[in-house]
């Protein structure tokens, strides 16, 4: 039985640093089927087109009908417990560096047989509920927890291990202007986080919410300008060491297509806020923030980024704004393949038109800020990679993987007006 996380301690100088080492990296093109669906949060197996039998682990042909054919389909998430082991010296160096580390061996409901990560109440014969996660490497693993009882995830360090709960851990949100903040900062409290950081640019400008985030002892209200490297390289000095998650809120809306007047300096100005931004966090969070990735159970653990739902499409309505927005995501899809080295997930949020005031003219639905803040705390927990907010990151979603040509034509000639 392990016991219960609580908050982290001061290290020990005595005890030896655990180094960084991660699982093994090495997938098939067939196997990141299963990382599309741990990505989002999706219990989700590849399944044979022709006879329709599920496949696991991936193969390059059915081995019921031979079929080449695969499809990636949701199923039912649970299946029996046929064995458990806990291994005290496991041969590779990150799980020896946990260990003991348990494994189980689960029979899916749906028919294949698979090895899981498991947590310590699983029991032999007894039932299982299943998920996907993405492991410290970034790839998908199988992952049961007993159905009777549900357990406790946080009390299992192996799940741990493939999440980022903010529980206990020191935050940093960019930008206090963005209408997110009050409930975001809220929602952390609640998890327990132990420190929120909150950046504020132009210190000058009134805020609505500033009481209320300094009334909070563990909130801290820090200068920070996404725009100025003095100001990130300041702030990551004074309390880059105790980041462990980074929230990326920077925004700047200014909607009209290219063609409205004063666009090119609206789109300049989204750039250097959102692409040139994030490049300017990257370069001096990131090192930091890697290097901590083995830093205990209160490492760091995961760096979140909020993009606008049409920086995956073009739109008339929002061009330099979808433009700057899809910068910043190719950057972001970079910055993940850096910072996963370290151990460190990468988490895009994308969601439709918000409440704010620059969004006045565009149709229903918008997303709330509570909305907004609960998918990204879910997302932490459950250690996802991409989450979509709302029906509009929703429907651009689907129409992408449906049609994209479709989708491409119907979303950039959609305009919108008072």
């Amino acid at each position: 039985m392990f016991k219960p996380l609580e908050p982290p301690k001061n290290k020990d100088p005595l005890h030896r640093t655990r180094q960084l080492v991660l699982p093994p990296r090495a997938r098939s093109r067939q196997a990141h089927l299963f990382t599309q669906a741990a990505a989002e949060g999706r219990f989700a197996l590849p399944r044979c087109k022709t006879c329709g039998q599920f496949s696991v682990p991936a193969r390059d042909c059915c081995p019921n009908c031979l079929g080449g054919e695969y499809e990636l389909a949701d199923t039912a998430p649970s299946g029996t417990v046929l064995s458990v082991t806990e291994a005290d010296i496991p041969f590779l160096n990150y799980f020896r560096e946990r260990a003991p580390w348990r494994v189980v061996l689960v029979r899916l409901d749906c028919g294949p047989t698979v090895l899981a990560h498991g947590h310590y109440d699983c029991a032999i014969d007894g039932r299982a509920t299943m998920s996907l996660k993405l492991d410290k490497a970034g790839q998908a693993v199988f992952y049961a927890a007993p159905a009777e009882t549900g357990g406790d995830p946080l009390s299992d360090p192996q799940w741990r291990e493939m999440t980022a709960d903010p529980r206990h851990r020191r935050i940093l949100i960019t930008d206090g202007r963005n209408p997110v903040t009050p409930a975001l900062v809220r929602d952390l409290l609640q998890a327990g986080a132990r420190k929120i950081f909150v950046g504020l640019p132009d210190l000058w400008k009134p805020l609505a919410w500033e009481n209320e985030l300094r009334q909070h002892a563990a909130v801290q209200v820090v200068p920070l300008d996404v725009r100025s490297e003095r100001s990130v390289y300041e702030l990551v000095r004074a309390y880059g060491a105790k980041i462990e998650i980074l929230i990326n809120t920077a925004d700047h809306i200014r909607p009209g297509g290219y063609l409205a007047p004063g666009q090119l300096c609206h789109a300049a100005d989204a750039l250097d806020m959102l692409a040139m931004g994030l490049m300017r966090l990257a370069a001096s969070f990131g090192p930091v923030m890697a290097g901590r990735g083995a830093d205990g159970e209160a490492g760091a653990v995961a760096w979140v980024n909020l993009f606008s739902a049409y920086a995956q499409t073009p739109s008339a309505a929002l061009a330099g704004y979808a433009m700057a927005h899809a910068a910043a995501l190719n950057f972001s899809l970079s910055l993940r393949a850096e910072l996963a080295g370290g151990g460190i997930r990468v988490m895009n949020v994308f969601s439709g038109a918000s409440d704010s005031d620059w969004f006045q003219t565009m149709p229903q639905p918008r997303v709330t800020a509570r909305v907004l803040s609960r998918s990204i705390l879910d997302g932490l927990r459950g250690g996802l990679e991409d989450v979509h907010v709302g029906a509009v990151a929703e429907d651009i979603k689907e129409r992408l993987r449906a049609n994209p040509k479709a989708a491409e034509r119907e979303i950039s000639s959609t305009r919108f007006g008072g």
